[in-house]
């Protein structure tokens, strides 16, 4: 079992996991919810941060509700498979506002996968001819269209860090 070079203690887990389920916390809430005082809670999320376990804070936003009702899975396949293509790929990919998550993969026949959110399928046909199939490298594109989201959740799973 992989283990975090940074010692996690049950208040470090505990933070870990009230973030994850709200970033917006206060430090104030953050320690309530923990069992910490401000102070030691404020030092402990720095320590934390410069450990790099906490890389960032961010805000999920309702697709839905901002009229981006498409969420598309979609499998690439490259017609070579060199560093400066995938480069050139990744790099393209990463300045596509649509494109949520971008994995390179093994085990299928395609080379990468993404998962793309656009308001409806003249948006995803337009981001398909205009940008995807125009990378230069882009031999194949299947796309799946999630008709459900049953789980959607970018939380790291604590419950490997033991006790």
């Amino acid at each position: 079992m992989a283990r975090s070079p940074h010692k996690l203690d049950r208040f470090d887990r505990q933070i870990l996991d009230a973030l994850q389920r709200d970033g917006g916390l206060s430090n104030l809430e953050l320690a309530e919810k923990v069992g910490l005082s401000p102070s030691p809670c404020s030092r402990r999320i720095k320590a934390l941060e410069e450990a790099g376990i906490i890389v960032g804070r961010t805000t999920l936003l309702n697709q839905k509700a901002l009229g981006l009702d498409l969420t598309i899975i979609i499998q690439i396949s490259m017609d070579r498979h060199t560093p400066e293509r995938f480069e050139n790929f990744e790099q393209t990919v990463s300045a596509f506002a649509e494109v949520q998550l971008c994995y390179l993969v093994t085990g299928q026949e395609a080379d990468y996968m993404l998962k793309v959110v656009v308001p409806d399928m003249d948006a995803y046909q337009q981001f398909l001819l205009n940008k995807i199939t125009r990378i230069e490298g882009v031999s194949g594109v299947h796309s799946s269209f999630v008709m459900r989201k049953v789980r959607d959740s970018m939380a790291v799973p604590l419950t490997y860090l033991g006790k």
